[in-house]
């Protein structure tokens, strides 16, 4: 592959389909995304790992959204890593590249960095959040962690809430060449199936984890022996495959599903994109009074606020927040 090529596939999420199977997926390859998103924090180790796993599901997940769209995943747990965020924007037009941020909020004291990444979430909740804009009610499914990993859970997301057969083979890490200096790169796999609702579907007993549902609790026949075939074929993947980048990601699909008659669509470039800006600031502290815009006020006289995403610090008159301002932003005081 050259340079020129290996670029172009690089912070891409490619959509395609197995025409033999009736199945959907999409590669992803993250690389200056990724360390975008991580280079706003100081995060330890297990917990940029928690970041770089959400955000590359949710390029994966959030492929699908429509333009102007926005997609959220939210990890809450009880354990040491208390959040992990993220949200992918839609692009705004046809063409542009969709946008992507994340963060996470945890307890340094409480932390075990030298453990599982996952096992520092606990208990708790992974949930899907679809905003799709002004004058629509924003949709949120949610499920229990469970299954080992943040991908496990995705998993078990689809086929609880929107029962869709979903796999995920996910590879994240630090990565450095000959002369370059070390930077996260990230890769992956999403499968799903789309099958018909069926009257056999498992209501009681189901057999994942804490009474779940699994694919196999949903897929019956033609469709479970399909479904099985295309898993048991991704699983012969390898780390650098998913990850590149000397492999093109039209080449794994062949080398993976040749048999299943893979097609590709148009590949959705992803950049790093924060929405804040001052006028939000502003708007979310519209609802406080003056009163309560006092406590806020530092002792040099500012309101600030710093972005939980991109670490943008802003500082604000507080004579001009609040539902009781007394001058409007840019007025100069008497």
């Amino acid at each position: 592959m050259s340079l020129g090529s290996q670029i172009a596939w690089d912070d891409t999420v490619l959509p395609f389909q197995l025409d033999r199977s009736d199945i959907r997926g999409r590669v992803a390859r993250l690389d200056g995304v990724l360390d975008q998103v991580l280079a706003q924090h100081n995060y330890p180790p297990v917990i940029e790992a928690l970041v770089a796993e959400a955000a590359l599901l949710t390029a994966l997940i959030g492929q699908t959204i429509k333009l102007r769209w926005k997609l959220s995943l939210q990890i809450r747990g009880d354990g040491p890593a208390r959040l992990i965020a993220t949200d992918y924007y839609g692009p705004t037009d046809d063409g542009q590249p969709a946008r992507i941020r994340a963060y996470a909020s945890y307890d340094a004291d409480r932390l075990v960095d030298t453990g599982h990444p996952f096992e520092q979430i606990g208990g708790g909740f992974f949930a899907i959040l679809i905003d799709q804009g002004r004058g629509m009610v924003p949709y949120q499914g949610i499920t229990p962690i469970a299954g080992g990993s943040l991908a496990a859970c995705a998993e078990t997301y689809f086929v609880q809430s929107e029962q869709l057969p979903t796999r995920f083979e996910l590879t994240f890490g630090r990565s450095q060449k000959p002369g370059e200096q070390e930077h996260w790169r990230a890769g992956g796999v999403m499968l799903q199936h789309m099958p018909e609702a069926s009257p056999l579907m498992a209501t009681d007993g189901a057999s994942g984890e804490a009474g779940l549902l699994q694919a196999n609790d949903v897929l019956f026949g033609e469709e479970e022996e399909n479904w099985n075939r295309a898993n048991l074929l991704l699983d012969t993947v390898e780390e650098i495959e998913l990850v590149g980048p000397k492999v093109h990601p039209t080449d794994l699909l062949v080398r993976l599903f040749h048999e299943e008659r893979p097609r590709v669509f148009d590949a959705q470039p992803i950049t790093f994109g924060c929405t804040c800006s001052e006028d939000r600031v502003r708007q979310s502290l519209s609802i406080y009074s003056a009163k309560d815009i006092g406590h806020m006020t530092t002792d040099d006289g500012l309101v600030t606020a710093d972005c939980q995403f991109c670490g943008a610090h802003y500082e604000l008159d507080p004579k001009t927040v609040g539902f009781e301002a007394e001058e409007t932003p840019g007025d100069d005081a008497e």
